[in-house]
């Protein structure tokens, strides 16, 4: 077999083989290039110290990203390639960072410390696919994630694979293999030890595969989402939900956290140390999660979500409740709110033909009464009462200028 490789990364995987060295891709780009994907990140491994990686390309084109783990960022065409050494690990103290690490010389040793099969695979194009593990089969024959050697042990060094045993079930659209799945299991309770960062990027990945719902095992999102009910029939209508949105992290976390309440939300967010505009978002869309109104305009219900909220926000909730609820009429306001930033319809303040100089040209005093009548203007804009036209608002305007 034959992987197309990125130019940058055969330039410097040849380099290290024309030095002496062993050099191949691995991990990620290998498993991607085999389901047929263009990989994002192009990772070598190689049989060079780190020291003989930085006299080989010279300081000006590397970055000593981690040298005391045997990993040199190299700079080539413009992109950038992690180089690192191959390399044994002992002992896991804290759950996440080997105690030491140790350079060994063959690719295979160094393939037998990672995480699942299909991640345990080299390549270069001299001597083709160095899988010992199986991976290639896992991926396109039988159809599975399964951990490179014992399942427990995996887990015991870095917690987090838990949580990327489902990742990856659900990115590769793979089944969990039976013993790696269980041994997940029944060690959850290693992903207390891992930071809440780099557990709300692992979900964030989760929450982006195609149709996640079905690795999304009750009991290890119970475990890093403690006060959320994980076992009864919310959960798993939440899970419903989940596989009818779009592949919008933030719009499926809603959907995951809605049944706890918008009180609740806050706390859960507040766990998993979300961005502030994250957990702003996921907090609107929870507390906005209420019924469309029984025979109101479409347009109109979406010009008053517009005129507070921001339109990529109004999307996600219009997402969202289609998915909850199956009604058409947020299908139809989805196709509102198309036509009204299409036609950049006016739905704020500052979108008004007019603005607070006039209302003060016309008489009335500057302070609170201004903001007032631009609010009640902009109502009868959105209603469709009147048009967004300077003409037809400064004549409502001095009619209603005492409101």
């Amino acid at each position: 077999m034959t992987i197309a490789i990125d130019p940058g990364a055969a330039a410097l995987v040849e380099a290290l083989r024309r030095a002496g060295h062993k050099a191949y891709l691995v991990g990620g780009c290998v498993r991607d290039s085999l389901a047929g994907r263009v990989p994002h990140d192009w990772d070598i491994c190689t049989s060079a110290l780190p020291r003989q990686v930085l006299d080989l390309f010279g300081e000006k084109q590397c970055i000593p990203t981690g040298l005391q783990h045997g990993t040199v960022t190299v700079k080539q065409g413009g992109n950038l390639y992690e180089v690192t050494t191959f390399r044994v690990e002992g002992g896991y103290s804290d759950g996440r960072h080997p105690d030491h690490v140790d350079f060994v010389a063959d690719v295979r040793e160094d393939l037998a410390r990672r995480d699942f099969t299909i991640n345990a695979m080299a390549y270069n194009r001299e001597e083709g696919l160095i899988d010992p593990f199986g991976g290639r089969e896992d991926l396109l024959v039988r159809h599975l994630v399964r951990a490179v050697g014992d399942p427990a042990r995996r887990f015991e060094e870095d917690g987090l694979r838990i949580l990327r045993l489902c990742r990856f079930g659900a990115k590769e659209e793979l089944e969990l293999d039976p013993a790696t799945a269980r041994a997940a299991v029944a060690e959850r309770s290693r992903l207390a030890c891992v930071s809440a960062e780099r557990i709300w990027q692992e979900l964030y990945k989760l929450l982006a595969a195609p149709r996640p719902a079905r690795w999304m095992l009750p009991e290890i999102m119970g475990q890093i989402l403690p006060g959320l009910d994980c076992t009864g029939p919310a959960y798993r209508d939440s899970l419903r939900v989940i596989d009818a949105l779009p592949p919008d992290p933030l719009a499926r976390l809603a959907a995951l956290l809605a049944p706890a309440g918008p009180k609740a939300v806050g706390a859960l967010l507040a766990r998993l140390k979300c961005s502030g505009a994250q957990t702003k978002e996921v907090k609107t869309l929870v507390e906005e999660c209420g019924p469309a109104p029984d025979g109101a305009s479409p347009r109109r219900v979406v010009r008053h979500l517009l005129a507070r909220l921001e339109p990529d926000t109004v999307r996600r909730l219009l997402a969202l409740r289609q998915a909850q609820t199956g009604r058409a009429g947020f299908s139809a306001m989805a196709q509102a709110l198309d036509a009204l930033l299409e036609e950049n319809a006016c739905c704020r303040v500052n979108q008004l033909a007019v603005n607070g100089r006039d209302l003060m040209a016309l008489g009335v005093p500057p302070g609170p009464a201004v903001g007032r009548l631009l609010a009640a203007a902009l109502d009868q804009v959105i209603e469709e009462n009147i048009p967004n036209d300077r003409a037809a608002l400064l004549g409502w305007l001095k009619e209603n200028r005492t409101i």
